[in-house]
């Protein structure tokens, strides 16, 4: 029996989501957005059954058609209410990223959904490319041996018109800057692959090109991780004249790997002291052509999720995953703001503690 499934938030995201749910045989119910014709065009583009109904007010849709697996794709800074009040409904979630923009909130889903035994998934779909997922095989099975630093680099471009198409991007209390909105699916592979447990973190953050949004373009930050091993992030949207690449490099003493392409769906490196299997035909086997840089990961992350509801597991990506991917920027944020060093874990931070700092 296919699950009951409704999308909260119908813009530049939903159409990755309704395309998953549907390759996934969800039952699409209901679709929500506050602008109707957000969701007019989605009925006419993915050709839903005119018995999806549409609703502008989000809790309304949860109490009359009680969907079992929510998608929101809201601005960020709702996604934390609305998720609150999904978990309150019984229903488990997808959350885009990120899943809050304070780490107070993503405490709450956390705490929430396990006092009512619903998923939720944070919706890091690219740990699901094919690349990543082999890189992902290498540091479990120990191929790089001792892990020494790994780097993770976004150089793309967004312009006014991104930011005019809606008002709620770049700013605190909706949305962060570069490393929060564009950055932070690299930042998650970054910090899973080398360990996850984070000891310190130096950050620097500026507006260098972008006057008209109140967040950052520009964030550079050195990490240092518990194992011993340390990470550098390098993210902007100041890139001309377009997206330049998004790259991910491994460095252990016994193994390199760099993961490249438009959303790190191409091993580009793949050297390894053990000789374990042929570099050519991993770049080969293990490469995909999306058509942009919301890659294929949609899909599989979809299938993880309805697979974890039906057999009462926690999904692949979990909520707490999300929490440490939004705590690692938080991280790099403050350290700008503070002009120091900034130890992990943090306990309270929010988006909002940074208003005003451009």
């Amino acid at each position: 029996m296919s699950l009951k499934y409704a999308i909260i938030g119908c813009g530049r995201i939903s159409p990755n989501h309704i395309a998953a749910a549907i390759e996934n045989n969800l039952n699409i119910v209901a679709l929500c957005d506050i602008v109707l014709e957000n969701m007019q065009d989605k009925l006419l583009d993915f050709n839903l059954p005119e018995s999806t109904t549409l609703y502008t007010n989000y809790k309304e849709m949860l109490e009359k058609e009680k969907p079992e697996l929510v998608a929101i794709c809201t601005e960020s800074g709702n996604h934390g209410q609305i998720a609150l009040d999904c978990i309150e409904a019984g229903s488990n979630l997808i959350i885009e990223k990120p899943i809050a923009l304070s780490l107070e909130e993503a405490d709450e889903i956390i705490m929430k959904s396990k006092e009512m035994n619903v998923k939720v998934s944070a919706c890091h779909q690219n740990r699901f490319n094919k690349s990543v997922q082999k890189i992902r095989e290498a540091v479990e099975e120990k191929r790089f041996g001792r892990l020494l630093h790994g780097t993770a680099h976004i150089r793309w471009n967004r312009g006014e018109d991104y930011y005019k198409q809606a008002p709620w991007r770049g700013t605190w209390e909706q949305d962060g800057g570069a490393l929060m909105n564009q950055c932070i699916h690299n930042i998650d592979l970054l910090r899973w692959m080398m360990g996850d447990d984070i000891i310190e973190v130096v950050g620097m953050t500026d507006n260098l090109n972008h006057s008209f949004i109140e967040a950052e373009d520009l964030g550079m930050a050195l990490i240092k991780f518990s194992n011993g091993s340390y990470g550098i992030v390098e993210g902007t949207t100041n890139i001309y004249p377009r997206n330049l690449e998004e790259t991910l490099y491994i460095f252990g003493n016994k193994g390199t790997v760099k993961a490249g392409g438009k959303s790190v769906n191409l091993i580009e490196e793949w050297e390894f002291a053990d000789k374990k299997d042929d570099p050519n035909e991993v770049k080969e086997k293990y490469q995909e052509n999306p058509p942009n840089v919301y890659g294929f990961g949609h899909y599989p992350l979809y299938a993880d999720v309805i697979d974890a509801i039906k057999n009462d597991r926690e999904p692949y990506v979990t909520a707490e995953d999300g929490r440490r991917a939004i705590e690692l920027v938080l991280a790099i944020y403050k350290s700008s703001a503070e002009g120091k060093s900034v130890k992990l874990p943090i306990q309270k931070c929010s988006t909002l503690d940074f208003k005003g700092r451009f």
